[in-house]
This record gives structure tokens, sequence and C-alpha cells, in this order.
């Protein structure tokens, strides 16, 4: 009788540890999961807040006018107050018109870097390219412009000459290749990645060239024949391997998730990570502003599909942990 009441008071005496050390488990458990979800939302939440480019309305707003480096007047909407009255002469129809889509004109003849005459198509057919217009004597624009394009694409983990091409184009018919050889060594150089010697391309053409290419894009430029410079916007363009324009990413600042998600898109996915697929679905292109924005929808569908899954391995554990508690007693 002893044993069996000291058997019995064991198991009293045990039960509501047990019990106890159930429902605290669960409860932290409970709260984890809280917490995670918490910090999910919180996270895409602010990722759309910071990421987000502010919403703008009325008609598309070109990228900045510049005459010989120093800033016009500030962004434009459109055509309309391009070829206002308001807006200095040498300024009137420059900027930057959206042709998503156009094709290049792939039969155009220019001269790379050594002098010799190719054709666009020859830099095109299996990898993205980014299109670059400047002209090599500008004072400081177009030098701000191609060093802040290789600052990022220094960041990217692509490489030109194998997930992509750069073309490097003159708008100004009196450059020459000399000059762009120049330009090219030096840009080399501070790349710093040897496969960019077949794919960053540094091309100048005469004025027919020129000017059906800028066209091609929408690129609008005026020269001032007093100070032999040009009044230009400034921005990249992102074209597909078939040589249609696929992306505009505006200004001075091209950043490094901007760029790889452009080139990614243009490529139809065929460069990239399942990581930047991921990211990609949950952004999205604004053509107003040439920049990616954070898809609310889809970054709250996909943290509820992850708050789903942590329930459920959470309840998969409690139940297998109280099997196995119940066979132990």
């Amino acid at each position: 009788m002893r044993s069996k009441e000291r058997m019995v008071l064991n198991g009293s005496s045990h039960q509501p540890t047990m019990r106890s050390l159930q429902t605290w488990g669960f409860a932290k458990s409970f709260s984890w999961v809280l917490a995670l979800i918490t910090t999910l939302v919180s996270l895409g939440l602010s990722a759309i807040a910071v990421a987000a480019p502010p919403f703008t309305s009325g008609a598309f707003q070109s990228a900045p006018q510049m005459v010989g480096g120093e800033a016009g007047p500030g962004p434009g909407s459109g055509k309309a107050l391009r070829n206002s009255k308001q807006v200095p002469a040498l300024l009137r129809g420059v900027g930057i018109d959206q042709k998503l889509n156009a094709q290049v004109p792939l039969g155009l003849v220019f001269q790379d870097a050594s002098g010799k005459a190719v054709r666009l198509g020859d830099f095109f057919g299996s990898k993205p390219v980014i299109l670059s217009l400047v002209y090599f004597s500008c004072p400081m624009l177009c030098t701000m412009e191609e060093n802040s394009l290789l600052q990022t694409m220094r960041l990217l983990q692509f490489t030109v000459g194998k997930e992509f091409n750069v073309m490097t184009v003159s708008f100004d018919p009196h450059d020459t290749p000399e000059i762009a050889a120049n330009k090219r060594r030096l840009y080399l150089g501070l790349y710093g990645r040897s496969a960019a010697v077949k794919g960053w391309h540094f091309l100048t053409g005469d004025e027919t060239s020129i000017k059906a290419l800028t066209d091609a894009v929408g690129f609008h430029y005026n020269y001032d024949p007093n100070t032999h410079q040009f009044a230009h916007a400034v921005g990249i363009i992102v074209l597909t391997p078939g040589g249609r324009v696929s992306k505009y990413l505006y200004g001075l600042n091209y950043p490094e998730r901007d760029l790889r998600l452009a080139l990614i898109q243009a490529s139809d996915e065929k460069i990239g990570s399942p990581v930047d697929a991921l990211i990609l679905y949950c952004c999205q292109y604004d053509p107003a502003t040439g920049k990616y924005g954070w898809i609310i929808q889809r970054v709250l569908f996909l943290a509820g599909i992850v708050t789903v899954l942590c329930i459920g391995i959470m309840i998969l554990v409690l139940s297998l942990g109280g099997r196995h508690h119940h066979a132990a007693a």
C-alpha cells in the first residue's frame, strides 16, 4: 500500500509540473510566432515606405535638363513644358521621351575605339545592354554620369561582358575614335574586371547615325554654338538582347537594386537568382521616376504565406512533443 501511495503521490506531484511546462512551451512558441509576424509586417511596411517612389500625378516628368554641366530648369512635365515659352530656347525640346519596347536600329554604323566600323547589331544577341549617351568633351556632367554608372556596376555581382554589355555612345559627331579610346582605357582600368574588355564599347559616329539612334530611344538634345556644348538630359537606357528599350534610369544616381532588377527584366529573367526573382515579384517599375517600388499587396501576401507556414510548423512541433510525452508516460 505504501508503495502504491508513493506512486500516486509521485504522479500527482509531477503532473502539474508537466502541464506547466507544456503551457509555458506553448506560450513561448506562440509569442515567438507573434513576434515573427510583427517583424515581417514591420519590415514590409518599412521597405515600402523607404523604397517606394513618391506618387506623381499627371503627365510624365522628364529628367532634369543640363547645359554645359550646370543644371537648367527643374523637371518639367512632358513635351508641353519643355516646349513652353517660359523655357529658354536652348532647352526647348530637350529631355527624354519614354519609348518603351521601341526597337533600336541595329543596322546603324558607328566606329569603335580602334576606328573600326561596327554595326550596333554586333553588340546584341544574347545579353541585355546598357546604353549610355554622352559626349566625350563634356566638361562635367557626362563624366559624372559615367562615374556613377561605373560605381554602380562595381557593386553589381553581374559583370560587364558576362551577364550584360555596355555601349557608351557619343552624340557629338566631332568626337573621334582616339578620344573614345582614351575614355575606354580609363574606365576599363577603373572597373578592373577583365571580361569587360569584350563587353564595354565606346562608340563615335556621324550625325546621321547619332540622330537615328537618339530619336529611336527618345533622347533629345540641343547644341549651343556659342559655348560648343550640348544641352541634354541625364540617364541611362537598358535594352533587351534583341535591341528593344526595356527601362530608363534617370539622373546621376543609379541604385544597385534598380539597375540589377532592370537587367534581370531586360534579360527575361535569364540572369539573376531565385532571390532576385522573388524581389522582382515584390517590386514594380515606375516609368515616371525610372525606379522600382515595392508592391504592398504582394509583400503582405508573401508575409501571410510565411505566417501560415510558421503557425503550421509550431502546431506540428507541439503535436509531436505531446505525443512523445504521452509515449514516455
